[in-house]
């Protein structure tokens, strides 16, 4: 009995030893990365100077032309990021601050990602990898429900989301591979599909009255001395339920509505997403309106 215990305690010591030894050899390799995402770019930098910087989900990845910004002489990046909600948004702005970075305006797409306020684990699990080594990401996830099983138990989250930083992407980090995410200056442009979905339907759909992390958003600009514009993006034709827009407005009427301003389909690659002709008629919109 006493060799059999002793030989689980070995077993045990063993998985512990291995554990921690894979989590310093991951979360290493991910310091080292500069060109496989926003995410890790913004954590490995030091500081930047932006007049603009643009945060949000797809609608702010595919609708915002940052070289638009560029050529009227505005230092421009878009950290847009595909699938991302108001939480990841947020923490990449707390980065940069954690970062010092200097930025004259924020632009936030804020329209349907402020009907929730959860994160979006597919790529807020790109911001773990640096959780020991950024209080600003700590602080961050200290409400949710796993953070203590993330925070404290050796590679267990490079386990859990393994499609995201686990060793394929370890093995793309390690080797340099670069991703298109940081071509464009952040912007990822979109071609018009014959099978796009052109339908969409909002009808549910309501923002929260108070939405955590665009709240957190708009104080950190304030604090900070940051211009906040916080902007709803263009839908196409065929959306049942458009009063989304104004449920926003009510709710929030420092957003300005700017879904209207491209609407023909054929600026639309999905219904959700302008083509780069789209965004580049959007583009120029925001650039008279504000810049």
């Amino acid at each position: 009995m006493k060799k059999f215990l002793l030989y689980i305690l070995g077993i045990f010591i063993l998985t512990v030893l291995v554990a921690v030894t894979l989590d310093g050899l991951y979360t290493y390799i991910f310091m080292q990365s500069r060109n496989r995402g926003k995410i890790q770019t913004v954590f490995n930098s030091t500081a930047k100077k932006y007049d603009v910087v643009i945060l949000g989900s797809s609608r702010a990845n595919n609708h915002f032309v940052s070289q638009m910004f560029e050529d009227k002489g505005l230092k421009t990046f878009n950290y847009g990021m595909s699938g991302g909600h108001l939480f990841e948004a947020s923490l990449m702005l707390k980065l940069m601050i954690e970062r010092k970075y200097e930025i004259k305006n924020v632009i936030l797409e804020a329209d349907l990602n402020l009907a929730n306020d959860h994160q979006a684990e597919g790529i807020a699990a790109l911001f773990l990898p640096f959780i020991h080594n950024s209080e600003v990401i700590k602080d961050h996830y200290e409400n949710e429900n796993d953070f203590k099983e993330l925070y404290y138990l050796p590679f267990y989250r490079y386990v859990k989301y393994d499609s995201k930083i686990g060793f394929r992407e370890i093995f793309f980090t390690a080797v340099h591979k670069k991703t298109n995410a940081l071509d464009n200056l952040g912007f990822y442009p979109l071609e018009k599909h014959k099978n796009g979905n052109m339908k969409n339907n909002i009808v549910n759909l309501n923002p929260l009255p108070h939405n955590r992390y665009y709240e957190e958003i708009k104080d950190i600009c304030k604090k900070n001395n940051i211009k906040f514009i916080a902007i709803m993006t263009p839908m196409c034709e065929n959306v049942v339920g458009m009063n989304y827009f104004d449920k926003v407005k009510k709710a929030y009427p420092e957003i300005y509505n700017y879904e209207n301003v491209v609407i023909e389909d054929r600026y639309f690659s999905s219904c959700g997403h302008m083509t780069k002709d789209g965004a580049k008629l959007f583009t120029a919109r925001i650039i008279k309106d504000f810049f």
